[in-house]
């Protein structure tokens, strides 16, 4: 699938399945939201869950709202898409907004999603409140330095 065109993929002599436009579109919006910035991110975290999936998201704020959140992530494909929502769902959002992400607001967006999965929506809304209590503390610690400064 990484060959992914704008129009339907068959090649019956390869054996591959015909790839749907709704493949096509879930493939990009999820590869979207990895993280590609070469810059430093404002708040940052690295997790592994119990599964052995590592997961990372990745935040960038302009003033006090997150500009753009990503993350990347060894894990299958629920902790893939559990990454992303987390990330987009925390976009455009305060800190005080985002840290209402949660596993269970994850899993009601995703609808139906197998239970032997949903550990995946927790890792993910637990990097996120990681990522964010890591762009406090360099907030809070810019401003000490300003204040020993002054």
């Amino acid at each position: 699938m990484d060959n992914v065109k704008d129009k339907n993929l068959k090649n019956d002599s390869s054996g591959e399945q015909e790839v749907t436009p709704m493949e096509v579109a879930f493939y990009r919006w999820l590869h979207s939201l990895q993280w590609k910035n070469s810059e430093i991110p404002d708040g940052h975290a690295c997790l592994t869950g119990k599964c052995g999936d590592t997961m990372e998201i990745f935040l960038k704020f302009n003033g006090e709202c997150i500009k753009e959140a990503a993350y990347l992530t060894n894990g299958c494909i629920s902790s893939k898409v559990c990454a992303a929502l987390a990330a987009q769902m925390a976009q455009g959002k305060t800190p005080d907004e985002a840290v209402g992400i949660t596993a269970q607001t994850i899993l009601e967006l995703l609808g139906d999603f197998p239970k032997g999965e949903e550990h995946c929506a927790f890792l993910a809304a637990e990097t996120l409140q990681e990522a964010l209590h890591n762009y406090m503390l360099k907030q809070s610690k810019r401003h000490s330095d300003k204040d020993t400064k002054a």
